[in-house]
């Protein structure tokens, strides 16, 4: 990585700090909870304080460079040359309704809402798009789904701006000139033709793993056609560990699902099944959350967490130990014998501090049998999850916790396997004609299998793609691909549900999609996506009246009683190969997909590319996680760049000292250092894959060294502090003070319930000189649940996409000028080696005494007669007077024209309930005010009032363990109105009397009390 100094991110970020003085901090703090965000809030240098008491960064205000412009204007003005592509709609054929006399169910300004699903990986998540006129412009998770619950996830929200992005591949080409649909298919049939005389002998078809039936029968075909082709599955961030395992434990491949909601005892062993992209997130979400709950029942789940990184899974354990990945197995064997479970092992050779965490872990696992789950990271080779099977067969989780059922995915395989023989027989000659599609192999291949190589040597490449990316360049043909918003196809969700792929639009590019790419293969290049899918629909279902049975399946967008159904199995562990070991005094590197871009193929996302990943909060950039303690002992600190090297391949990344990382280990995140990506994900960060071997693709011994240093990370944490005002300079006096994080364990709240409003001086209503307004009808507040919260941002951009909030480039936010309404901020308490953490999403608090109303000198921002902070953009003069006055620092001002007002894709894209701002206006957190004027005049054209939960806004819809509540307070009877009834109900910063309509409910934890929690670790 080429050596970045920032100068001008030191005027706007905290500064580097040593171990020293945290731990020196540490040892002078006062008695009780200390909370901190970052470690040089932790450590109160002077740098901190001279950010926290400006409301704005210093330079926040200065106009950026020239290259630093234009390094801007190319996230979202990257397509000037697209400025003749038309404005109109274009909808898709089977669906195209002539406006010469207007459908019934078409109302201008109306939104329509279709059920559909988006697949990710090999399984399908449910969605629900808004449609505005034919133009998709919001999507959300399908409420009536099983799978789905109404959730989403971060890449549900932002698949909206990959649909429209204009980086997208738009084009036919060969050998990288325009080129037809009709003469691709004049050449490949001469060289299918050839391949028909020796039965296909010589045809590889390379793609991602999937669970779509047609694809199934598709593919069936194809090997009908040309017996010697082979089907070759490929997904860098795959699940060959989880396959494996089962095939280790069961002898055959079955698909693992959890019921979280019978679960008293949880067990992660690198498991993040918390977080987006993760199969069944949404719906796991939503039963961890359920057992989170201790108000009415007192009771609630206990969640351990053994991590290798720390993620959002781990942030929300009641217990956690860190260890490096190659140390899992042990754990697992150790806590396989203390449970009786084939496969186990003595925990003596285990370090001590891991010895006694384990022992009460296993006792209160054996005293919760059949209520009990153990679950295992995708990143953990095959043998723990084998171990694991066996573990929770021991347990009695099988039928309670645990369902079995046969494989979601299509003739599921060993990918590193088969991409392994893949790249033999192009080496061999074996290899005529390589189709390569939706995957980037070219990129993310293993880094000693020398894929380019191997491929170059195949007389004729194809690849069917959404992008031009590097694959592109070494093919033939390239095949522009269908988004899924634009094409006809199903898959199936987690649990096996058949979901149906329905457009919103036809294709922009003219595109073709996977399903009429592959049809072409088989002398079909005309059949089109809708008789494909549909066709095979009507061979399966074979209902009396086929056509009401399938638009149903399109009305709801499943096919119901289709999930799999439970099997019964039976673990089989014996002697267990030892996975292969890193040498304990020697650095361990962890490679894990990106939170953000995952595998790199959502790189070039905007919404995803900005939003503060979780536990790091750090965006645009892909750090070298390491802990405090490590980066001390190696000379280590927060920018500076070192050299990774794993079996003589290197890559240089930059340190971001990350508290809660086990020593000895660094984590490095894979998808980034794209050459070809777009115009916003090319050239950022660096590329982990080329330390990636497949000798190693989780995990292995690793060498650095510090090669540079002032490489500037885009941190929006580091701005927005909510101070204490009075806090002295020279005394190491915790920001908990202003109690805004609460807490207790499970034990103290039942002897305490109200402890949430205690040690806090609320002053009473009457005490302000603010007018107290009286609502006569409609009074909206929100409540959210810290307990329930998982810290995955989907929250963040949902808001961004439904409140067309734009993206202001990495510089930009270094400067401390984020736009987002929403953040989440990630607290930690206690020491740097393993503290605890929560999720703070906080929104505008919509003041009852706000003060920032009463200062803005043009009335631009006012109290609503339903009590919410309206924003009147038009006479907004850019004073920033009202945020200044913002205790809680929610508001975002347009230093410049951040908004893209060119581009004709993003034009289609944005809400049109929602105003564009520009440059100069001051925007924050609405309660998506679009959504209740909508609801507010449904209620009046029907002559009744509003109904609770009829308005929900885009946080709220979008949050998978539902900790987001909306409603009317001035009905008693409403959902929000009995949380704000609960005793763990606070509010934030209520000494200063601001009165906020936002309320969260008070973090509320379960620890094993025979489990040791020193204040410092």
């Amino acid at each position: 990585m080429e050596k970045e100094t920032h100068d001008k991110s030191e005027a706007v970020c905290p500064s580097k700090m040593e171990l020293a003085e945290v731990r020196e901090k540490l040892s002078r703090a006062k008695s009780g909870p200390q909370f901190w965000r970052s470690l040089e809030e932790l450590a109160q240098t002077n740098e901190f304080f001279e950010m926290l008491h400006r409301e704005f960064p210093r330079q926040a205000s200065v106009w950026p460079e020239s290259a630093s412009r234009r390094d801007f204007l190319k996230l979202m003005t990257a397509s000037m040359a697209l400025a003749g592509l038309a404005g109109c709609v274009k909808q898709p054929l089977q669906a195209i309704v002539p406006y010469v006399r207007q459908p019934n169910e078409v109302v201008l300004g109306n939104p329509l809402f279709f059920a559909s699903a988006m697949p990710f990986g090999a399984y399908a998540n449910p969605v629900l798009v808004e449609s505005h006129e034919g133009r998709p412009t919001k999507i959300e998770g399908n409420p009536e789904h099983p799978a789905s619950l109404g959730g989403s996830d971060l890449f549900m929200q932002a698949s909206l701006l990959q649909m429209y992005d204009p980086d997208r591949s738009q084009t036919i080409t060969y050998l990288g000139e325009l080129s037809t649909w009709d003469s691709f298919v004049t050449a490949l049939q001469g060289a299918l033709n050839a391949q028909k005389a020796v039965k296909g002998a010589g045809l590889r078809i390379l793609t991602p793993p999937t669970s779509s039936p047609t694809m199934a029968t598709l593919m069936d075909q194809v090997q009908a056609v040309y017996p010697g082709s082979k089907w070759v599955q490929w997904e860098a961030v795959n699940r060959d560990n989880v396959r494996g395992g089962s095939q280790l434990a069961f002898g055959q491949y079955v698909e693992t699902r959890y019921n979280l909601e019978k679960a008293d005892v949880i067990l992660s062993l690198d498991g993040n099944f918390l977080a987006s992209g993760y199969p069944g997130f949404l719906y796991y979400a939503r039963q961890f959350a359920m057992r989170r709950v201790p108000d009415q029942t007192g009771k609630m789940s206990r969640f351990y967490s053994i991590q290798s990184t720390p993620t959002c899974t781990s942030g929300k354990a009641d217990d956690r130990l860190p260890v490096r990945a190659s140390e899992m197995e042990a754990i697992a064997r150790a806590v396989a014998a203390g449970v009786g479970a084939p496969g186990g092992e003595a925990s003596g050779n285990l370090n001590p501090e891991y010895q006694k965490f384990l022992a009460p872990v296993i006792k209160d696992l054996m005293a919760h049998k059949g209520a009990a789950v153990v679950i295992a990271g995708d990143n953990q080779p095959a043998a723990v999850h084998a171990l694991v099977h066996a573990i929770n067969f021991a347990l009695g989780a099988h039928g309670n916790t645990v369902v079995y059922t046969d494989p979601v995915e299509v003739k599921p395989n060993d990918h590193l396997s088969a991409l392994k023989e893949l790249v033999g027989e192009m080496n061999d000659g074996k290899v005529d004609m390589l189709v390569v599609m939706g995957g980037n192999p070219a990129y993310d291949a293993p880094a000693d299998f020398g894929f380019l190589a191997a491929m170059n040597k195949v007389p004729l490449r194809i690849q069917h793609s959404l992008y031009n990316d590097e694959t592109t360049e070494l093919m033939h043909w390239h095949i522009n691909s269908t988004h899924y918003l634009e094409e006809w196809g199903d898959a199936r969700a987690f649990d096996g549900t058949a979901s149906i792929i329905q457009p919103l639009i036809a294709p922009l590019y003219n595109g073709r999609s996977a399903y009429e790419f592959i049809s072409a293969l088989i002398g079909s290049p005309d059949t089109v996506g809708y008789e494909i899918v549909r066709g095979y629909w009507q061979q399966q279902m074979k209902a009396a009246d086929f056509e009401s049975a399938w638009r149903k399946a399109l009305n709801d967008g499943f096919i119901t009683n289709t999930a799999l159904p439970a099997k019964t199995v039976t673990p089989k562990v014996g002697a267990l190969p030892a996975a292969k070991g890193v040498n304990p005094n020697a650095m361990e590197v962890i490679l894990q997909p990106d939170p953000m871009t995952n595998d790199g193929s959502w790189a070039n996302n905007a919404w995803l590319q900005e939003t503060p990943k979780p536990i790091t909060n750090l965006c645009w950039d892909n750090p070298v996680l390491i802990s405090p303690k490590q980066a001390k002992a190696s000379g280590l600190e927060t920018g500076d760049v070192v050299e990774i090297e794993v079996n003589g391949q290197k890559v240089n990344g930059p340190i971001w000292p990350q508290p809660g990382h086990p020593d000895s280990a660094i984590t490095v995140f894979l998808g980034y250092g794209r050459r070809k990506a777009g115009n916003v994900g090319a050239d950022v960060g660096f590329d982990a894959y080329k330390i990636r071997s497949s000798q190693a693709m989780s995990f292995t011994e690793a060498n650095i060294k510090k090669v540079g240093s002032g490489y500037g990370f885009a941190h929006p944490q580091g701005f927005q502090y909510i101070d204490y005002s009075d806090l002295p300079r020279d005394v190491a006096d915790p920001l908990y003070k202003r109690h805004i994080i609460r807490k207790a364990t499970l034990e103290d709240f039942l002897k305490n319930p109200n402890f949430a409003q205690e040690e806090v001086e609320k002053p009473e209503p009457e005490m302000t000189l603010y007018t107290n307004y009286s609502y006569n009808e409609l009074k909206w507040g929100m409540s959210i649940d810290m307990n329930k919260c998982v810290g995955c941002k989907t929250c963040i951009v949902a808001c961004q996409a439904e409140n067309n909030i734009p993206v202001v480039g990495k510089e930009q936010t270094m400067r401390g000028r984020q736009m987002q309404w929403l953040r989440v901020d990630v607290y930690y308490e206690g020491g740097t080696e393993n503290p605890q953490m929560y999720y703070q999403p906080i929104p505008c608090m919509q003041c009852e005494n706000a003060p920032c109303e009463v200062v803005c000198p043009v009335g631009a921002t006012v109290h609503s007669s339903e009590g919410l902070n309206d924003m009147i953009y038009n006479r907004c003069v850019g004073t920033r007077y009202c945020s200044n006055n913002c205790p809680y620092k929610v508001r975002r001002f347009n230093f410049l024209l951040w908004q893209d007002w060119s581009t004709p894709q993003y034009k289609m894209m944005r809400n049109p309930e929602v105003s564009v701002r520009s440059r100069g206006v001051m925007e924050k957190c609405t309660y998506c005010i679009q959504r209740i004027a909508n609801g507010r005049i449904a209620a009046e054209r029907e002559n009744r009032q509003v109904r609770d939960g009829e308005i929900i806004t885009a946080c709220q819809q979008a949050c998978p363990a539902g900790a987001i509540v909306f409603g009317n307070l001035n009905d008693p009877n409403s959902e929000v109105s009995k949380l704000k009834q609960r005793q763990r109900n606070y509010q934030l910063l209520d000494d200063l009397n601001t009165r906020p309509r936002t309320s969260y409910l008070a973090v509320v934890e379960n620890p094993n009390p025979d489990i040791e929690h020193p204040e410092l670790m």
